[in-house]
């Protein structure tokens, strides 16, 4: 059965992937973007999460298009880096406003369509930074550590009327986000993983799919590692 699903942060990278995965599928899939061009064969629609009142019409020309939003794919996010002593409020608070409160507001405006329906997923995307740390991510860690509790929190309130709530967290992706990392610093986190190699924006692709289907039905409050297992025995 198609579905109508939205995916913040579509037009590349993981995002992209995860939307062309649920095409794919069968599914009415829309993606927000901030700059550029929206992907060819989806339905874009342009939107900063940091506005409410343009999430508020994103999310109203997706339901116009495709029907109420049943799947959620919160991907959109930034990093600002810099060592926490040196770093502004406004830089902090900057990746905080984009990475966590942009999937904030983009839950109040799908929710209420789900608990109408009594259906829905809705899926973060997280990252392995959020758990584990890393030098000059403090603002990036903290906001994708609270994307977990935000996920883990609303299971428990959406439960009961079946919308599930899960995050993904991904490691060391080959995306334009990768390509900073040094050659050094490349390698000794490509050591840390069991695979010893990058993955790819469609492995992730294929964890989302499955998060946002059926199958996944008794699987909520989880956070799923994506990451070629980096940080096995820790």
């Amino acid at each position: 059965m198609s579905r109508s699903v939205l995916v913040t942060g579509g037009n590349r990278g993981i995002g992209l992937a995860v939307a062309r995965a649920l095409a794919d599928a069968g599914d009415k899939v829309a993606v927000t973007y901030r700059s550029g061009e929206p992907p060819a064969g989806l339905f874009g629609v342009r939107c900063d999460v940091t506005d409410s009142e343009a999430v508020a019409r994103a999310v109203e020309e997706v339901t116009i298009q495709q029907g109420p939003v049943e799947v959620l794919v919160s991907n959109a996010g930034i990093t600002r880096d810099g060592l926490l002593l040196s770093m502004s409020e406004e830089t902090f608070g900057s990746v905080v406003d984009t990475n966590l409160m942009g999937a904030v507001r983009v839950t109040q405006q799908v929710v209420p369509g789900m608990l109408k329906a009594r259906w829905g997923r809705l899926i973060y995307v997280s990252s392995t930074t959020g758990t584990a740390g890393a030098p000059g991510q403090a603002n990036y860690a903290a906001s994708k550590a609270a994307l977990i509790g935000l996920a883990r929190s609303l299971a428990k309130e959406l439960g009961p009327r079946n919308i599930t709530a899960n995050t993904v967290s991904p490691g060391i992706i080959a995306t334009d986000m990768a390509e900073g990392v040094t050659g050094a610093r490349m390698k000794q986190l490509l050591s840390e993983t069991a695979l010893n190699r990058t993955g790819t924006p469609q492995e992730v692709a294929e964890v989302v799919r499955f998060l946002a289907g059926d199958g996944s039905s008794y699987v909520t409050g989880a956070n799923i590692p994506v990451t070629g297992g980096g940080g096995v025995g820790c």
